[in-house]
């Protein structure tokens, strides 16, 4: 069984959900199962909903009506039937968000923003399957909420893998060309819950860890995986065979490649994930697999832009020592700091992080009493795999770098 994944860019519009047609008709759809994100913006608006929920009741209608809007003119534009069931079950999904809205008592935020983020999926998933019968490819609905099932920590739920494997493996008919939403899942009570981050490409490693899978194919805007951003790289090179070790170490350090999560259930499978263009859907695309090395073997470089350098060192000219480090540690950790580079000496302690939260005030004031503290804002990282001399000297010309450190054939850099 082959599980195709399609995100919200792919399907952000009419054209992208005739293009989705498209792309099955060319490539083959039998023995799969296709994962489907919310469309284009969907997810943002929905989020604007809940906003409007907890802070401006006045406008809670009105964002609810956009994310209305946006969702019937893509029906206006595939369906010439206005009589078509599409209007009815959307409405009544639209309806069923309203309810909830109306009947919930729980003042908790992330409970009410996995009930309310959740009819993204739900949406989209019911246009396109629609569509695609209209068109003869005929499928069947699924609502992965029965499927998989997870623990109750809602925006971020952890994955009950015995009870969501058997469900899968007893709910899905493999010759059956089945559609479901990426992203959700249900908790003991049957509440919404989401994945988090990279949920919907989490949710096709899921599908095809329970059921065996020949592979996954996430289909991208974008040919391939790089070997560095084209937004702020020159001459970029596509990389055709990522080992599963080095794509969790790219993620690891800020490319935009696949999130671990999603790598880990297919490299205990050996399932190979390929990224393919939906623009160019003949076009081979990447594969991360099991294979020896990087093809090609390239410098890879990440790029990590306004990033705080913050360094340290003793008041007494005394040495960094264990309980230093940890008090550090603790604090980073107490602000919720993402900590992107560490580089240390005898009486010297330099920290390159993310200030994500805004709490970097916070975190100051915790080491201010204890250390000399200079700090650099606006700073960028720079992360080179399998480092050539040519290319480090080409992220350094004309910059001033405030930081190095080389491990192995990996070196950044921070410049300001």
């Amino acid at each position: 069984m082959q599980i195709f994944k399609f995100g919200g860019a792919s399907v952000k519009d009419a054209a992208g959900v005739r293009n989705v047609a498209k792309i099955l008709e060319s490539v083959g759809y039998s023995n799969t199962l296709i994962v489907i994100s919310a469309m284009g913006k969907t997810t943002n608006a929905l989020e604007a909903v809940v906003q409007a929920y907890f802070k401006d009741k006045e406008m809670l209608t009105a964002r609810i009506d956009e994310v209305k809007a946006f969702h019937y003119h893509i029906i206006r534009e595939l369906f010439k039937d206005e009589n078509h069931p599409v209007y009815w079950k959307v409405d009544g999904l639209f309806a069923e968000l309203v309810s909830f809205l109306e009947r919930n008592k729980s003042p908790k935020h992330s409970f009410v923003y996995d009930q309310v983020i959740c009819f993204g999926e739900l949406i989209s998933t019911t246009i396109i399957s629609l569509y695609l019968n209209d068109n003869g490819i005929k499928n069947t609905w699924t609502d992965v909420r029965n499927l998989i099932k997870t623990d109750s920590n809602y925006r971020d739920a952890a994955i009950d893998w015995e009870e969501t494997q058997r469900n899968i493996r007893s709910g899905i008919n493999k010759q059956l060309l089945n559609i479901t939403q990426g992203f959700l899942g249900s908790d003991a009570n049957f509440f919404t819950t989401t994945l988090g981050r990279e949920g919907s490409d989490y949710t096709a490693a899921i599908f095809a860890y329970c059921l065996d899978a020949e592979s996954v194919t996430i289909w991208k805007d974008v040919p391939g995986v790089l070997n560095a951003d084209p937004r702020y790289f020159e001459h970029t090179e596509l990389l055709h065979k990522i080992p599963y070790q080095e794509a969790i170490e790219l993620a690891f350090y800020g490319a935009s490649v696949i999130h671990p999560k999603t790598l880990q259930p297919l490299q205990q499978k050996e399932i190979p994930l390929y990224v393919r263009s939906f623009v160019d859907p003949t076009a081979k695309g990447s594969a991360v697999c099991k294979v020896a090395d990087l093809e090609p073997k390239v410098p890879c470089f990440i790029l990590k832009r306004d990033q705080t350098l913050i360094s340290l060192s003793s008041l007494d000219f005394s040495f960094i020592m264990e309980e230093h480090i940890s008090y550090i540690f603790k604090a980073l950790h107490q602000a919720k700091m993402k900590v992107s580079v560490i580089q240390n000496s005898a009486i010297s302690f330099s920290v390159c992080v993310d200030n994500k939260f805004d709490t970097l005030a916070e975190l100051l004031g915790q080491l201010e009493g204890k250390f000399n503290v200079s700090v650099a804002e606006g700073v960028t990282l720079y992360t080179i795999r399998h480092a050539t001399p040519e290319a480090i000297a080409s992220v350094e010309e004309g910059k001033e770098v405030l930081l190095k450190q080389v491990m192995g054939a990996t070196v950044q850099i921070v410049t300001s």
